[in-house]
């Protein structure tokens, strides 16, 4: 039986035997999931499949754990107060919560608000005090009653959740009716798939889902189902009520942010590196969102390069990672958030004629230095391939000063 069955199997014969405690078993089921995802990805080869998101973060909400005879309906809430400061990360998985910037009651509010006009009732939420906080509520614009939901996360946003979570899955292994990969203009990867609960003669109740997945590690995953409660339930109308581009919406809206700037930085996937000793990875990561081929790749401990190929000249880009460092420039300019930068553009070098390097040299508050390099040379020492750079300043910038470094620095 395949695991995400077997997984399906257990949690609707429990449930037949007893009334359940929404969050004790969406506290378990999560825990359950985490433990699964390992041994999904070990069976499954060629890629991520729907599974990792039906065991993984969302696992109990998707086995139908969050909803159907949930508790704690949400008339109203209050708006949202300023964020106060971040808890800093710590040790070991993240089983905790914020500080509850952002409670439950206003996660579904904040939910309530992205829907268009109908009733939304029956809701059950989660706020950032929490570890995994999400919405749910059965939503009714007067074609029927449908089961819709969200849930907020952090991932390791160097590791290979965030592109297993959003890819389509093989239709050896996971039956769909449609499925769409997209990745958006800051860096974040969007996978829009529309399945059902069941894949055998069971497909009566649908599943849309939307997970997006950003270059800070935010994970946010909805889905919704033509049924007041997935699984066992029978279909009120024919579809989900959001089609794929609200659905978009929903998990790509701003109003998100502040639950998940309260959450904090996971830790690294299992067996991933820090940049200090992995610096290629980091790289190659960061570079993702910008969507341009890679020639080459390489590197050792904190020094790791990418040569890109846009067609127009191949271009070397470097990443340097020293933590506890020292003889920073004294010229390079404070940011508002404490950390020190250095821009330089010019030439590479007597050594390489015609090379020129841009290059942002920075230095984070808690010790953190990180060096990001572009060349218009597949090498330092040239010869030079083309003009400039294959990356603008700004996007050398964007990648030395990119938000995911504070989380690091943090750990």
């Amino acid at each position: 039986m395949p695991l995400e069955d077997e997984l399906g199997e257990a949690l609707r014969s429990a449930g037949a035997a007893f009334t359940p405690d929404p969050q004790a078993l969406v506290a378990a089921g999560e825990r359950r999931g985490r433990r699964l995802v390992a041994r999904r990805r070990a069976a499954v080869t060629g890629g991520s499949v729907l599974a990792l998101a039906l065991v993984g973060t969302a696992g109990a909400w998707t086995g139908g754990l969050i909803g159907g005879d949930g508790r704690g309906e949400v008339a109203s809430a209050p708006a949202l107060p300023s964020r106060g400061p971040a808890r800093p990360p710590g040790d070991g998985p993240q089983e905790r919560g914020g500080t509850g910037a952002v409670t439950a009651a206003q996660m579904s509010q904040i939910l309530k608000s992205l829907l268009p006009a109908g009733q939304f009732t029956q809701s059950e939420s989660r706020g950032t005090d929490s570890q995994g906080p999400m919405a749910t509520g059965v939503f009714d614009d007067g074609k029927g009653q449908a089961r819709i939901g969200i849930m907020l996360t952090r991932i390791d946003p160097a590791g290979g959740m965030s592109k297993e979570m959003t890819t389509c899955p093989d239709r050896r292994n996971v039956a769909f009716d449609s499925c769409k990969e997209e990745k958006l203009p800051d860096g974040s990867r969007l996978l829009l798939i529309q399945t059902h609960d069941y894949d055998d003669d069971r497909k009566s109740v649908k599943d849309w889902r939307a997970t997006l997945a950003t270059p800070q590690g935010y994970l946010v995953d909805a889905s919704e189902h033509n049924a007041p409660q997935s699984k066992q339930a029978s279909p009120t109308r024919a579809d989900p009520p959001l089609p794929m581009d609200r659905m978009k919406a929903l998990v790509t809206s701003d109003k998100w942010r502040p639950a998940l700037e309260d959450l904090p930085a996971a830790p690294p996937e299992k067996g991933a590196l820090g940049p200090e000793e992995d610096a290629e990875s980091f790289l190659r990561a960061l570079l993702r969102g910008y969507e341009i081929p890679e020639a080459d790749k390489g590197g050792d401990g904190g020094y790791g390069y990418v040569v890109l190929d846009d067609g127009k000249g191949r271009s070397l880009v470097e990443l340097r990672v020293q933590k506890d460092a020292t003889g920073f420039p004294a010229d390079a300019t404070a940011q508002a958030d404490g950390v020190r930068a250095k821009v330089t553009q010019g030439p590479a070098g007597a050594d390489a004629p015609g090379v020129v390097r841009w290059s942002v040299d920075t230095l984070r508050p808690g010790g953190m230095r990180i060096t990001v390099s572009a060349y218009n040379a597949p090498k330092q020492t040239g010869p030079a391939s083309r003009t400039a750079p294959a990356l603008t300043v700004e996007q050398v910038k964007e990648v030395a000063l990119n938000r995911h470094w504070k989380d690091v620095d943090e750990r």
